[in-house]
Protein backbone atom coordinates (compact mmCIF):
# COMPACT_ATOMS: atom_id res chain seq x y z
CA UNK A 1 0.00 0.00 0.00
CA UNK A 2 1.56 3.26 -1.17
CA UNK A 3 -0.45 5.62 1.06
CA UNK A 4 -2.37 5.19 4.30
CA UNK A 5 -4.38 8.30 3.38
CA UNK A 6 -4.61 10.00 0.01
CA UNK A 7 -6.91 12.73 -1.25
CA UNK A 8 -7.29 14.62 -4.49
CA UNK A 9 -8.80 18.12 -4.52
CA UNK A 10 -10.81 17.24 -1.41
CA UNK A 11 -13.30 20.04 -0.75
CA UNK A 12 -16.11 20.51 1.73
CA UNK A 13 -18.47 23.47 1.90
CA UNK A 14 -21.26 24.30 4.31
CA UNK A 15 -23.62 26.53 2.39
CA UNK A 16 -21.54 29.36 0.93
CA UNK A 17 -18.63 28.76 3.30
CA UNK A 18 -15.85 26.45 2.11
CA UNK A 19 -14.08 24.88 5.08
CA UNK A 20 -11.73 22.52 3.23
CA UNK A 21 -10.23 23.72 -0.06
CA UNK A 22 -8.83 21.22 -2.56
CA UNK A 23 -6.66 19.18 -0.18
CA UNK A 24 -4.15 16.82 -1.79
CA UNK A 25 -2.95 14.61 1.05
CA UNK A 26 -0.39 11.83 0.85
CA UNK A 27 0.17 10.12 4.21
CA UNK A 28 2.68 7.31 4.09
CA UNK A 29 2.02 4.01 5.91
CA UNK A 30 3.89 3.00 9.04
CA UNK A 31 4.58 6.59 10.11
CA UNK A 32 3.32 8.96 12.78
CA UNK A 33 1.97 11.94 10.90
CA UNK A 34 1.06 15.10 12.80
CA UNK A 35 -1.91 17.06 11.44
CA UNK A 36 -1.55 20.70 12.47
CA UNK A 37 -3.44 23.92 11.98
CA UNK A 38 -4.83 26.76 14.09
CA UNK A 39 -8.38 26.67 15.41
CA UNK A 40 -10.81 26.84 12.51
CA UNK A 41 -8.26 25.53 10.01
CA UNK A 42 -10.50 22.63 8.99
CA UNK A 43 -8.77 19.77 10.83
CA UNK A 44 -11.90 18.26 12.40
CA UNK A 45 -13.84 18.58 9.13
CA UNK A 46 -11.01 16.82 7.28
CA UNK A 47 -10.99 13.97 9.81
CA UNK A 48 -14.78 13.67 9.49
CA UNK A 49 -14.35 13.39 5.71
CA UNK A 50 -11.70 10.68 6.09
CA UNK A 51 -13.90 8.67 8.44
CA UNK A 52 -16.91 9.00 6.15
CA UNK A 53 -18.91 10.89 8.78
CA UNK A 54 -19.62 13.62 6.22
CA UNK A 55 -19.39 13.60 2.44
CA UNK A 56 -17.12 15.75 0.31
CA UNK A 57 -18.61 18.55 -1.75
CA UNK A 58 -16.10 17.71 -4.46
CA UNK A 59 -12.85 15.82 -4.89
CA UNK A 60 -12.08 12.40 -3.47
CA UNK A 61 -10.08 10.60 -0.83
CA UNK A 62 -8.96 7.09 0.01
CA UNK A 63 -8.20 5.60 3.40
CA UNK A 64 -6.17 2.38 3.28
CA UNK A 65 -6.89 2.27 -0.43
CA UNK A 66 -10.67 2.35 0.03
CA UNK A 67 -13.33 5.08 -0.06
CA UNK A 68 -14.05 6.72 3.33
CA UNK A 69 -16.80 4.94 5.21
CA UNK A 70 -16.29 1.67 3.32
CA UNK A 71 -16.94 -1.22 5.75
CA UNK A 72 -13.58 -2.83 4.98
CA UNK A 73 -11.81 0.47 5.63
CA UNK A 74 -13.69 1.13 8.88
CA UNK A 75 -12.79 -2.36 10.10
CA UNK A 76 -9.10 -1.40 9.81
CA UNK A 77 -9.36 2.04 11.46
CA UNK A 78 -9.16 2.87 15.13
CA UNK A 79 -10.16 6.37 16.20
CA UNK A 80 -9.92 8.44 19.37
CA UNK A 81 -11.63 11.80 18.97
CA UNK A 82 -11.02 13.99 22.03
CA UNK A 83 -12.69 12.39 25.09
CA UNK A 84 -13.82 8.77 24.66
CA UNK A 85 -17.41 7.73 25.38
CA UNK A 86 -17.24 5.35 28.36
CA UNK A 87 -19.68 3.69 30.75
CA UNK A 88 -18.62 5.08 34.13
CA UNK A 89 -20.47 2.44 36.19
CA UNK A 90 -18.65 -0.41 34.39
CA UNK A 91 -15.05 -1.47 34.80
CA UNK A 92 -12.41 -0.84 32.19
CA UNK A 93 -12.51 -4.50 31.24
CA UNK A 94 -16.30 -4.44 30.86
CA UNK A 95 -16.11 -1.36 28.62
CA UNK A 96 -13.64 -3.20 26.40
CA UNK A 97 -15.75 -6.36 26.44
CA UNK A 98 -18.78 -4.50 25.05
CA UNK A 99 -16.72 -3.26 22.09
CA UNK A 100 -15.14 -6.69 21.62
CA UNK A 101 -18.54 -8.37 21.40
CA UNK A 102 -19.93 -5.73 19.04
CA UNK A 103 -16.97 -6.15 16.68
CA UNK A 104 -16.65 -9.91 17.16
CA UNK A 105 -12.97 -9.81 18.12
CA UNK A 106 -11.28 -12.73 19.88
CA UNK A 107 -11.15 -12.54 23.69
CA UNK A 108 -7.35 -12.42 23.63
CA UNK A 109 -7.69 -8.84 22.37
CA UNK A 110 -8.68 -7.66 25.85
CA UNK A 111 -5.37 -8.57 27.47
CA UNK A 112 -3.40 -7.35 24.45
CA UNK A 113 -4.79 -3.82 24.41
CA UNK A 114 -4.77 -3.46 28.18
CA UNK A 115 -1.07 -4.32 28.19
CA UNK A 116 -0.38 -1.84 25.36
CA UNK A 117 -1.90 1.05 27.30
CA UNK A 118 -0.59 -0.06 30.69
CA UNK A 119 -4.00 -0.57 32.30
CA UNK A 120 -3.80 -4.28 33.15
CA UNK A 121 -3.61 -3.58 36.88
CA UNK A 122 -6.66 -1.26 36.78
CA UNK A 123 -8.83 -3.27 34.40
CA UNK A 124 -11.32 -4.34 37.09
CA UNK A 125 -11.81 -0.89 38.64
CA UNK A 126 -14.96 1.11 37.80
CA UNK A 127 -14.21 3.78 35.20
CA UNK A 128 -15.68 6.44 37.50
CA UNK A 129 -12.56 5.95 39.64
CA UNK A 130 -10.20 6.54 36.68
CA UNK A 131 -8.17 9.71 36.32
CA UNK A 132 -8.53 11.66 33.08
CA UNK A 133 -5.26 10.19 31.85
CA UNK A 134 -6.46 6.66 32.55
CA UNK A 135 -9.73 7.37 30.73
CA UNK A 136 -7.76 8.56 27.70
CA UNK A 137 -5.62 5.42 27.78
CA UNK A 138 -8.77 3.29 27.98
CA UNK A 139 -10.09 5.20 24.97
CA UNK A 140 -6.84 4.35 23.20
CA UNK A 141 -7.32 0.70 24.14
CA UNK A 142 -10.78 0.79 22.53
CA UNK A 143 -9.25 2.32 19.39
CA UNK A 144 -6.60 -0.43 19.29
CA UNK A 145 -9.11 -3.28 19.43
CA UNK A 146 -8.85 -5.53 16.38
CA UNK A 147 -5.29 -4.46 15.52
CA UNK A 148 -6.21 -1.57 13.17
CA UNK A 149 -3.89 -0.59 10.32
CA UNK A 150 -4.60 3.12 10.86
CA UNK A 151 -5.16 5.12 14.03
CA UNK A 152 -6.78 8.55 13.73
CA UNK A 153 -6.27 10.52 16.93
CA UNK A 154 -7.91 13.92 17.39
CA UNK A 155 -6.41 15.87 20.33
CA UNK A 156 -5.60 12.72 22.38
CA UNK A 157 -3.87 14.75 25.13
CA UNK A 158 -6.68 17.30 25.45
CA UNK A 159 -7.12 18.32 29.10
CA UNK A 160 -4.39 16.05 30.47
CA UNK A 161 -1.92 17.14 33.14
CA UNK A 162 1.83 17.00 32.37
CA UNK A 163 2.16 13.42 33.66
CA UNK A 164 -0.80 12.28 31.56
CA UNK A 165 0.61 14.03 28.50
CA UNK A 166 3.93 12.27 28.96
CA UNK A 167 2.23 8.87 29.32
CA UNK A 168 0.20 9.45 26.16
CA UNK A 169 3.27 10.71 24.28
CA UNK A 170 5.24 7.56 25.10
CA UNK A 171 2.29 5.37 24.17
CA UNK A 172 1.77 7.02 20.78
CA UNK A 173 5.49 7.05 19.97
CA UNK A 174 5.69 3.27 20.34
CA UNK A 175 2.53 2.34 18.42
CA UNK A 176 3.96 1.90 14.87
CA UNK A 177 6.69 -0.43 16.14
CA UNK A 178 4.48 -2.38 18.55
CA UNK A 179 1.35 -2.65 16.38
CA UNK A 180 2.44 -1.82 12.82
CA UNK A 181 -0.29 0.83 12.63
CA UNK A 182 0.02 4.17 10.87
CA UNK A 183 -0.86 7.09 13.15
CA UNK A 184 -2.58 10.29 11.97
CA UNK A 185 -2.42 12.66 14.93
CA UNK A 186 -4.29 15.96 15.13
CA UNK A 187 -3.09 18.24 17.91
CA UNK A 188 -2.49 21.87 18.84
CA UNK A 189 0.35 21.03 21.27
CA UNK A 190 3.31 21.66 19.00
CA UNK A 191 5.95 20.73 21.57
CA UNK A 192 4.32 17.33 22.03
CA UNK A 193 3.92 16.73 18.30
CA UNK A 194 7.59 17.54 17.76
CA UNK A 195 8.56 14.70 20.10
CA UNK A 196 6.45 11.94 18.55
CA UNK A 197 5.86 12.59 14.84
CA UNK A 198 8.17 12.13 11.89
CA UNK A 199 5.89 13.55 9.19
CA UNK A 200 3.82 16.70 9.19
CA UNK A 201 0.72 18.02 7.45
CA UNK A 202 -0.16 21.69 8.02
CA UNK A 203 -3.40 23.30 6.89
CA UNK A 204 -4.51 26.90 7.30
CA UNK A 205 -7.96 28.23 6.41
CA UNK A 206 -8.74 24.85 4.87
CA UNK A 207 -5.76 24.89 2.49
CA UNK A 208 -2.70 22.67 2.53
CA UNK A 209 0.35 24.68 3.55
CA UNK A 210 2.93 21.94 4.03
CA UNK A 211 3.32 18.17 4.03
CA UNK A 212 6.47 16.14 4.36
CA UNK A 213 9.19 15.32 6.90
CA UNK A 214 9.00 17.48 9.99
CA UNK A 215 12.66 18.49 9.87
CA UNK A 216 12.20 19.98 6.40
CA UNK A 217 9.52 22.45 7.46
CA UNK A 218 11.09 25.85 7.10
CA UNK A 219 14.42 24.36 6.00
CA UNK A 220 14.70 26.98 3.26
CA UNK A 221 14.00 29.83 5.68
CA UNK A 222 16.69 31.93 7.29
CA UNK A 223 18.16 30.48 10.47
CA UNK A 224 19.91 32.49 13.13
CA UNK A 225 23.64 32.16 13.56
CA UNK A 226 24.80 32.61 17.14
CA UNK A 227 28.27 34.10 17.56
CA UNK A 228 30.63 34.55 20.49
CA UNK A 229 33.15 37.25 19.67
CA UNK A 230 35.85 39.33 21.31
CA UNK A 231 34.14 42.68 20.67
CA UNK A 232 30.35 42.67 20.25
CA UNK A 233 30.11 46.32 19.17
CA UNK A 234 32.73 45.81 16.47
CA UNK A 235 31.09 42.59 15.31
CA UNK A 236 27.70 44.29 14.95
CA UNK A 237 29.24 47.18 13.04
CA UNK A 238 31.05 44.85 10.61
CA UNK A 239 28.01 42.64 9.98
CA UNK A 240 25.56 45.52 9.56
CA UNK A 241 27.93 47.10 7.03
CA UNK A 242 27.77 43.80 5.13
CA UNK A 243 23.96 43.96 5.13
CA UNK A 244 23.21 41.48 7.92
CA UNK A 245 20.61 42.09 10.59
CA UNK A 246 21.94 41.25 14.03
CA UNK A 247 21.28 41.87 17.70
CA UNK A 248 23.06 41.28 20.97
CA UNK A 249 21.58 38.64 23.29
CA UNK A 250 23.40 38.39 26.61
CA UNK A 251 27.05 37.83 25.59
CA UNK A 252 26.28 36.56 22.09
CA UNK A 253 25.51 38.11 18.70
CA UNK A 254 22.48 36.69 16.87
CA UNK A 255 22.76 37.09 13.11
CA UNK A 256 19.83 36.66 10.73
CA UNK A 257 21.43 34.56 7.98
CA UNK A 258 21.19 31.19 6.31
CA UNK A 259 23.36 28.46 7.78
CA UNK A 260 25.17 28.21 4.43
CA UNK A 261 26.39 31.79 4.91
CA UNK A 262 28.35 30.92 8.05
CA UNK A 263 31.76 30.86 6.26
CA UNK A 264 31.15 34.33 4.80
CA UNK A 265 30.03 35.72 8.16
CA UNK A 266 33.17 34.30 9.79
CA UNK A 267 35.40 35.70 7.03
CA UNK A 268 33.84 39.17 7.39
CA UNK A 269 34.48 39.24 11.11
CA UNK A 270 38.04 37.93 10.97
CA UNK A 271 38.84 40.18 8.02
CA UNK A 272 37.52 43.15 9.97
CA UNK A 273 39.79 42.43 12.89
CA UNK A 274 37.17 40.93 15.21
CA UNK A 275 38.09 37.80 17.13
CA UNK A 276 35.57 34.98 16.55
CA UNK A 277 35.43 32.32 19.25
CA UNK A 278 32.26 30.42 18.36
CA UNK A 279 29.71 30.23 15.52
CA UNK A 280 26.65 28.00 15.90
CA UNK A 281 23.52 27.71 13.72
CA UNK A 282 20.36 28.06 15.80
CA UNK A 283 17.69 25.62 14.72
CA UNK A 284 14.22 27.07 15.19
CA UNK A 285 11.78 24.82 17.04
CA UNK A 286 8.58 23.55 15.47
CA UNK A 287 6.48 26.35 16.95
CA UNK A 288 8.65 29.04 15.37
CA UNK A 289 8.62 27.31 11.99
CA UNK A 290 4.87 26.68 12.20
CA UNK A 291 4.09 30.32 13.03
CA UNK A 292 6.39 31.54 10.26
CA UNK A 293 4.47 29.35 7.80
CA UNK A 294 1.14 30.82 8.89
CA UNK A 295 2.48 34.38 8.66
CA UNK A 296 3.65 33.60 5.13
CA UNK A 297 0.14 32.39 4.29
Amino acid sequence: MEHAIRSQDLTRSFGKITVVHGLNLQVRPGAITAFLGPNGAGKTTTISLLLGLIKATSGSCEVLGLPPGHPLALAQIGALVESPSLYDHLTGMENLEITRLMRDHPKVELDRVLKLVNLTGDANRPVREYSLGMRQRLGMALALMGQPSLLILDEPTNGLDPAGIQDMRELIRGLPKETGASVFLSSHLLAEVEQVAGDLVVIHKGRLRYQGPMEQLGAADQADLILRVGNTALAQSILETEGYRCREVEDRIWVRAQAAEAPRVAACLVGGGCDLYELTPRKANLEARFLALLEEA
